[in-house]
């Protein structure tokens, strides 16, 4: 696996991880007591009526839901931008060959082989 290779996947994670946090931001603030990077949805204000109140109540359980989501696609990135600080990028973490370099440019965050993929779950 080339250095350019890996200089462009960096670029990409930067900016998904860049991305992701601005995403998060709109609804979330950040948790300065977690030990990694973790969001906390806000509960939004809508006023004080019945129909506001459900409204609130709906708009919060969206926003955890989406908070999750976007919580794991920030960690993956944030793991692949360490492995690369490590020269560990692109090294299946369950039998230790190396991953394609299809499979990491149609998904940077891939931390294991299309075979061990497979394997796990449970396609072969």
């Amino acid at each position: 696996m080339g250095m350019d290779f890996i200089a462009q996947i960096k670029t990409q994670l930067e900016e998904e991880k860049a991305r992701l946090e601005s995403e998060l931001s709109r609804f979330a603030h950040r948790n300065t007591k977690a030990a990694e990077a973790d969001f906390e949805a806000e509960f939004p204000n809508m006023g004080d009526k019945e129909d506001e109140n459900a409204s609130e109540v709906a708009q919060f359980s969206d926003n955890l839901s989406l908070e999750d989501e976007l919580e794991k696609a920030l960690r993956d990135v944030e793991s692949a931008l360490s492995l690369i600080a490590q020269g560990k990028y692109g090294t299946c973490k369950y039998c230790g060959q190396m991953i394609d370099e299809r499979r990491l440019t149609a998904r940077p965050t891939s931390s294991s082989c299309i075979q061990c993929k497979k394997t796990l779950t449970q396609e072969v």
